[in-house]
């Protein structure tokens, strides 16, 4: 077990280091000034020449990814152009919001799906299981931007049941755990929970229809164990690739989440990489971009360590 987790960390950290070139070097092919968000078309020429040098962008490529990631691991994501805000404490502030939409999104996703998915492996061709294919296949294939505009003129606009925009009341981006802030998560969560719900629905369908093929469900059920017994099984079967998936979605939406969060105005991380992008806020994007990345691999490093608990056999890989 112990050989197994060292191995698991060991695959993390080269991953990690390339994530952070990946974020350094990704913002860079855009094209655009990063300069234009604070300094006038007109500016002259010595007032450019310092600021590039005060955001370090005189300097070559290497010498700039060298001394951010130094700072990086400092946890020193420098400073916004845009604003002059330090850029962790930004991201920070983002990541909660993003956080607390995401778990709610997945808790809802991933419980639907098992649902649906395990009704509908074990009445394959049945109306359950048309109804549970048909819903995977609409939650995998509609347009997250489209079903959150649906919903607002829905239940927002039509109905008046609950609020459109914000994390919370009068516009607050500061989310709590009460009933007038968990009015504001419904949609959104309602929107970013369609996929996962659909992808996993179809994984625990053919997850639970192969187990109940198997021979050695044939024989516990001519040893006469109970329904509930056999469930038992099926569901320990199942359980490590729901697992490994249920790790990929939450980090998906932790970063897929960038059209959901603006159509809302949900101030995450997509909020806030949508606004760093149209104001070409460099350091913003790269602290961003890296913390998001740093997370998806940290969630799927998680989900290794946890699934041997599930599956013994998997520290034996």
């Amino acid at each position: 077990m112990l050989g197994y987790l060292i191995r698991r960390v060991l695959y993390a950290l080269p991953i990690a280091l390339g994530v952070t070139v990946i974020s350094f070097m990704l913002v860079y092919i855009a094209p655009g000034d990063p300069l234009n968000a604070i300094a006038p078309a007109d500016a002259p020429a010595e007032v450019i020449t310092a600021l590039k040098a005060t955001y370090g962008l005189d300097r070559p490529m290497p010498v700039r990814y060298g001394l951010w990631l130094a700072r990086a691991v400092q946890g020193d994501l420098g400073a916004s152009i845009a604003t002059g805000r330090p850029v962790v404490t930004e991201v920070l502030a983002a990541v909660s919001n993003t956080l607390v939409l995401a778990l709610v999104a997945a808790l809802v996703g991933v419980t639907a799906g098992c649902v649906l998915g395990g009704f509908a492996g074990y009445r394959v061709g049945g109306w359950v299981d048309r109804l549970a294919s048909a819903l995977s296949v609409v939650g995998v294939s509609v347009p997250h931007y489209w079903l959150g505009l649906v919903l607002t003129i829905i239940f927002s606009i039509w109905l008046r049941w609950l609020p459109a925009m914000g994390a919370g009341p009068g516009g607050s981006s500061e989310w709590l755990w009460d009933y007038a802030h968990l009015r504001h998560v419904i949609l959104p969560a309602a929107t970013l929970c369609v996929i996962p719900m659909g992808i996993i629905t179809r994984t625990v369908r053919a997850l639970v229809a192969d187990t109940l093929s198997q021979e050695f469900v044939v024989a516990l059920r001519a040893r006469g164990l109970s329904g509930g017994a056999i469930f038992r099984h099926v569901a320990r079967n199942a359980a490590p690739t729901v697992l490994a998936i249920t790790g990929l979605q939450v980090g998906y939406l932790m970063g897929g989440s960038i059209l959901v969060e603006t159509v809302f105005a949900w101030p995450g991380t997509g909020y806030l990489l949508n606004t760093a992008i149209f104001q070409r806020d460099i350091p913003l994007l790269q602290g961003t971009i890296l913390v998001l990345c740093i997370f998806f691999v940290v969630i799927n490093l998680l989900v290794d360590m946890v699934q041997p608990l599930v599956d013994p056999r998997m520290a034996r890989r």
